[in-house]
């Protein structure tokens, strides 16, 4: 059984029209899916839905075989925009999580978001307040708060959008790194084919909105980037709005 389902999703909105137009696929166990897309598709809309920030008109979300309604723990979101507490330290960002959900008391929250900084390059800021801190610096305490909360499916939602190239490549890194320690399923929204294929297992090709799931390409296969590519480049067929996964049975 695949931890995350997602079967037949329309998202309508009564101003936009139809953004999801039926898509659907599986995300297996500890595996790294990148979603891509025309600019504009929903690929941001689809994770809010996933997350359960947004309601689907029709469809649902499966987490560990059960119905993904409301927000919960066992999904967490990165978003595109900075959503640090700007009058929290950044042990106290990313401790909040922990502590809030009462995984952890205060003390070891905070010990932990302490001894997590330094993986990810952040030492000696532990301290200091998010306005202090780089735009690159911002996002890897975003990720750490992320990841400290142990979240049995990760959305990331361009996590590494408007980082030079050097700190881009080295958030890469760390994210690989601690994804291979503990693996999660995670969902990973970009706009760069490359980064798709550099980080997950698979790739997820939408359409243009309203988006379909045009395909699902292994990033090891041969050809992956150039079949990335072409699928983008061509006009949607009405084959690709036929459902990409088989529902769920009740």
């Amino acid at each position: 059984m695949s931890e995350l389902q997602v079967v037949d999703l329309h998202k309508r909105f009564s101003t936009g029209g139809e953004v999801l137009a039926g898509v659907g696929f599986e995300a297996q166990r500890g595996t790294i899916t990148a979603i891509v897309g025309p600019s504009g598709c929903g690929k941001s809309v689809l994770l809010h839905v996933i997350a359960g920030y947004d309601r689907p008109t029709s469809g649902n979300v499966h987490v560990d075989g059960k119905v993904a309604g409301t927000p919960g723990l066992d999904r967490l979101m990165m978003f595109q925009e900075n959503a640090l507490f700007p009058w929290m330290t950044v042990v106290e960002n990313i401790a909040f999580g922990p502590h809030a959900s009462g995984r952890l008391n205060g003390k070891e929250a905070a010990e932990l978001a302490r001894a997590l900084l330094p993986r990810f390059g952040l030492n000696g800021v532990g301290d200091m307040y998010p306005d202090r801190l780089s735009g690159g610096m911002q996002r890897r305490v975003e990720l750490v708060r992320a990841l400290i909360n142990e979240p049995g499916v990760l959305l990331l939602d361009e996590p590494f959008r408007g980082l030079d190239a050097l700190t881009r490549r080295i958030m890469r890194q760390y994210f690989l790194e601690l994804h291979a320690e503990r693996p999660r399923t995670t969902l990973l929204v970009t706009s760069e084919i490359d980064e798709a294929l550099a980080l997950a297992d698979r790739i997820l090709v939408l359409s243009a909105r309203p988006s379909a799931v045009r395909a699902t390409i292994d990033t090891h296969a041969d050809n992956a980037r150039a079949h990335v590519i072409a699928l983008l480049r061509e006009p949607l067929s009405a084959a690709d709005l036929e459902p990409s996964e088989p529902a769920v049975p009740a």
